[in-house]
């Protein structure tokens, strides 16, 4: 069995559908960590049954805010996290103490629109063809090696909310699955070593 670590800074939906869908697994959704302490996901952990965490960053730097998740994660035995809406960029300490480990779902298709906009620039553009990507997270803004990427070509009929919608169903479809796909590679890599 191998555990996960979701981090999550506002509604929840793809936190939700990673648990759901690892509860058909071997593996677990061990805890959700959180930088707002009115994030819907919190409500979300407590009706599954997930531990979670706050983790404020206010006041103080992003390495302070990280070595207290650090501490809160290490009797997990966390082998995965995923960020999903995690509204932060992490830093080297946190990134190097999963090394290859952390990844995140990302609501366009990368190098196009990185960032926190990704929805509403991929609709702004003239781009037909919008998707997700998943990808390990590296030092940069959504710039580490790409997983997956799964699209779908939009008419012009579609409003910005039909998109989001679009986005988010692959969202959720596609990102437990490679969650699973990673936790069972990484369980097969531990028993081997």
């Amino acid at each position: 069995m191998a555990n996960l670590a979701v981090f999550a800074s506002g509604s929840g939906t793809n936190f939700q559908a990673i648990a759901e869908a690892l509860r058909t697994t071997r593996h677990r959704t061990a805890c959700l960590i959180t930088d707002n302490k009115n994030a819907f996901a919190l409500r979300r952990a407590e009706t599954l049954g997930i531990p979670s965490h706050c983790i404020s960053y206010k006041g103080r730097s992003r390495e302070e805010a990280e070595a207290e998740m650090l501490s809160i994660l290490s009797p997990y035995r966390i082998t995965y996290i995923a960020l999903a809406g995690y509204m932060r960029l992490l830093t080297p300490r946190l990134i190097d103490a999963y090394p290859s480990r952390i990844v995140n779902i990302h609501p366009s298709l990368l190098p196009k629109y990185a960032g926190t906009h990704g929805i509403a620039d991929s609709y702004a553009s003239s781009d037909m063809e919008l998707g997700i990507t998943i990808h390990y997270v590296d030092y940069g803004l959504d710039s580490g090696p790409i997983i997956l990427q799964k699209s779908f070509i939009r008419s012009s009929a579609e409003s910005m909310d039909d998109i989001e919608a679009r986005i988010h169903e692959l969202e959720h479809l596609w990102y437990p699955r490679v969650i699973a796909t990673l936790l069972d590679a990484a369980e097969i890599e531990e028993k081997t070593h």
